[in-house]
């Protein structure tokens, strides 16, 4: 029987057919991959149309309105950087961004650290530990007026709660919200209770993923409880600490429900932080302008605290490079 060997060009002609039947199926694959996307994005459509018109158009309309005087009813004018001039020449302007700082100091002293301190004891809790997530999460259920309003009954400087148990425990009463140097961190105190919850389940959620082993083996070691928890317990959610941080930098210089429904600002501009001298400036002044140049002075600040924490943690994780001493060989 006599074998029939294939020639080049019969291969040649195999390889082309296989090589057309490859691209012909990566074609249909594509085709029908497009079709049945095509289905989500018909879906996708109108939440991106409602982002577009209320994120994204407004956030373009600020790089705008701050070059311009616009108050929303007469025609806008464009007035150059007039208006970076006047809210830099604003006396609240450095008022704010100190009661914007202090407020995220206190913040960063009482919120950062209780959640974790919080966290760590309720992990420690064999028995009813959901019962305690759930009573300090209780306040975020709580809608921020109805919050501010049971707050401030309590900061009432005659016969409020807070001033009623300091008189039983024989404490001179304190103004509180009435007073220049007590309102900020009285506001502190609120906005920590307000929003600990989230940020200990956070936290408990990667407390409960840190393995036993370690704990046991400091243990076998001699480490105390505290020694366990500043070698074991903090390397193991450090990241998400750094997360949490970072969060609380940037949101805390957004603080606005705070001292808006609290105070307005007073007394005497003590709680008067920089969202809400933007919203004077909007809302208040109708200088629609000058609001949206304190914005974009607002979100330089913040991109620059955001780069730098970014910088931080790839340096922390160490992603970053060192760099040459020279940037060019020496001459022999």
């Amino acid at each position: 029987m006599a074998r029939h060997h294939d020639t080049p060009g019969t291969t040649c002609a195999l390889d082309a057919a296989k090589a057309q039947g490859r691209l012909q199926a990566r074609r249909n694959y594509r085709k029908r991959t497009l079709i049945e996307n095509m289905f989500g994005w018909v879906w996708l459509l109108p939440a991106a149309f409602f982002f577009s018109l209320f994120t994204m158009v407004p956030i373009v309309k600020a790089f705008t309105f701050a070059f311009q005087y616009n108050d929303l009813i007469n025609p806008p004018r464009w007035v150059g950087w007039s208006n970076f001039m006047y809210v830099l020449a604003d006396p609240q302007f450095w008022t704010a961004w100190k009661n914007s700082a202090f407020f995220m100091l206190y913040a960063l002293i009482f919120g950062y650290f209780v959640p974790i301190i919080l966290a760590i004891i309720v992990n420690e809790i064999r028995r009813g530990s959901s019962v305690f997530r759930l009573f300090f999460y209780l306040p975020a259920f709580v809608p921020p007026v109805a919050a501010a309003i049971l707050w401030k009954w309590i900061y009432l400087p005659d016969g409020g709660l807070a001033n009623t148990i300091l008189e039983a425990l024989h404490i001179v009463p304190q103004p509180f919200l009435n007073s220049t140097t007590m309102a900020l961190p009285s506001l502190v105190i609120y906005s920590t209770w307000a929003g600990f919850g989230g940020s200990l389940l956070l936290y408990t959620a990667a407390l409960r993923g840190v393995s036993v082993e370690l704990y046991d083996a400091a243990e076998i070691d001699g480490a105390s409880i505290l020694q366990r928890i500043w070698h074991v317990t903090f390397p193991q959610i450090r990241f998400l600490m750094l997360i949490m941080l970072i969060a609380q930098i940037l949101g805390t210089m957004q603080v606005f429900n705070e001292p808006f429904l609290f105070t307005s600002g007073g007394p005497a501009y003590a709680t008067t932080t920089v969202v809400l001298q933007i919203y004077n400036y909007a809302f208040r002044e109708g200088d629609f302008g000058a609001a949206s140049a304190l914005s974009l002075i607002l979100f330089v600040v913040l991109a620059m605290l955001s780069m730098y924490y970014l910088y931080l943690m790839r340096a922390s994780l160490g992603l970053v490079k060192d760099r040459p001493t020279h940037r060019y060989a020496p001459r022999v």
